[in-house]
């Protein structure tokens, strides 16, 4: 019996998937389509199926949600090539085993096939379906926010979200309510910095007529207006403590009053914090309150910085460039790898806001429809340091692409053992230049490569490199 099958309409997938589980001693067979694998259920039941999320024809969540209502007993691994949060959370919602973002590490995929193997799914109820976008990213610091996202879909547990500023924050609390059981009802966002303190607490709990100077009527809080939905504290930990022991008393007794008022007020919320401060640390020096911090901190997700996660700078400058152009209503810029190496390489500590008003800049600004180097703001015409890098001079992604072309080039013509006779040519051109650069003075070109001179002077002789260089 076939233990694992493998569905997708990409060829080399499916070769992949083939031969990481021969080696791994695991049974399997593989389809190219949800139809030929649906009429192999017929015949046998598979132990886990891996399938990817989009194919023509029927999807891999038209399948996963078959397997869950009939064979609920069948983890499903759903793979994607987008990895976004809606891919991540349809997955989970369906009654996905787990999420497998391309591309992947093939060893990383066998053993989570070989954990779904011993392990029983935990299947989900059916979700709507999702169609636009919320959150993009490859990192896998982000993938694990989806699949936190996805788990967390079916509850109503408090969140706290930590992170930088300009991280996406909201971005996250949006998408937990959306994709929960409130979903339906209001979210209701404050920001318990932005507000006076002397006016933070009505705008929380709201206020009877009269309860002080200018309030003419009873007015409804944040509270009250998100009832049965979801309220986002945004910096928390900026709550004055007065207000800190109201909210304590709302989430341990679900009941509030009114500024002003006299009759208790039922809270049927779900409260969703977030914070950019080390809450921790605020405790311990007596600026939070350490019950109101455990309240807070059923779950937590970390979001990570811009730098944490630069490999998808890429990704979300082009989604942005669309956005603004859609916003503006104008033809979406095209923007250089050349560009996008240099903003890769760049702290942005504003983070994803920084980089979506950059994009929005750019839309604006630059004069044509292809963004270069020279058409960036001046502050990001420098690496960090202070360092001038000329469009001219940036290090292009040319060479990987002509590498990855001999690469096909020798796969098409059968060759094999590439890797050892490419990395050869690569230390050897490196080295060489490295002699030329500083007239063949081997200590100079090792600082140069980052190498030991010892070392150079092995990979000198290993490379037979011994007559196109010179002795010190």
């Amino acid at each position: 019996m076939a233990q694992v099958w493998v569905i997708d309409d990409d060829r080399s997938i499916r070769w992949v998937f083939e031969k990481a589980l021969a080696r791994a001693h695991i049974q399997f067979e593989s389809f190219p389509d949800i139809a030929s694998a649906r009429s192999a259920l017929k015949g046998v039941l598979p132990q886990v199926v891996v399938s990817d999320i989009r194919m023509p024809g029927e999807s891999g969540l038209d399948f996963l949600r078959e397997l869950r209502d009939h064979y609920p007993h069948i983890p499903v691994i759903i793979m994607t090539a987008f990895s976004d949060l809606d891919s991540a959370v349809s997955a989970f919602q369906n009654g996905a085993f787990e999420y497998l973002p391309k591309p992947f590490d093939v060893d990383q995929a066998v053993s989570l096939i070989e954990r779904a193997l011993s392990t029983n799914p935990v299947v989900a109820e059916p979700a709507e379906s999702l169609t636009q976008a919320e959150i993009l990213g490859q990192a896998p610091a982000m993938q694990d926010v989806f699949r936190a996202i996805g788990r967390l879909s079916n509850s109503s547990a408090t969140v706290l979200i930590t992170g930088e500023s300009g991280s996406g924050k909201e971005l996250v609390a949006r998408a937990l309510h959306r994709h929960s059981p409130r979903s339906s009802k209001p979210f209701i966002a404050i920001n318990t910095a932005a507000i006076p303190r002397d006016l933070l607490e009505s705008e929380l709990f709201g206020h009877e007529r009269g309860a002080f100077t200018g309030a003419q009527s009873q007015r409804q809080g944040r509270f009250e207006q998100a009832e049965n939905g979801t309220l986002f504290l945004d910096e928390i930990g900026d709550m004055p403590a007065e207000l800190q022991t109201r909210l304590l008393r709302v989430l341990s007794d679900g009941y509030f009053y009114r500024v002003g008022g006299h009759q208790p007020v039922k809270a049927n919320v779900r409260v969703i914090a977030a914070t950019h401060q080390d809450l921790e640390q605020r405790v311990k020096d007596g600026a939070f309150r350490e019950d109101l911090f455990h309240r807070l901190n059923v779950i937590r997700l970390r979001l990570p910085a811009l730098r944490e996660r630069s490999q998808d700078i890429p990704l979300l400058t082009r989604h942005f460039l669309l956005k603004s152009a859609s916003d503006l209503g104008v033809e979406p810029k095209q923007i250089t790898d050349a560009a996008l190496q240099m903003l890769e390489h760049h702290p942005l500590p504003g983070n994803v806001r920084q980089l979506e008003n950059l994009c929005h800049w750019l839309t604006v600004m630059a004069p044509g429809q292809r963004v270069d180097i020279a058409d960036l703001p001046p502050e990001f015409k420098h690496l960090p340091g202070g360092v001038e890098m000329p469009a001219q001079q940036m290090l292009s992604a040319d060479w990987a692409q002509l590498l990855a072309d001999v690469a096909q080039q020798a796969f098409q013509n059968g060759d094999s053992g590439i890797m050892d006779a490419l990395t050869r040519k690569f230390e050897a051109t490196l080295i060489l230049e490295a002699l030329k650069f500083t007239h063949g003075r081997r200590i100079e070109a090792a600082n140069l490569l980052g190498l030991g001179r010892n070392t150079l002077t092995r990979k000198v002789q290993e490379l037979g490199l011994e007559e196109d260089s010179h002795p010190d």
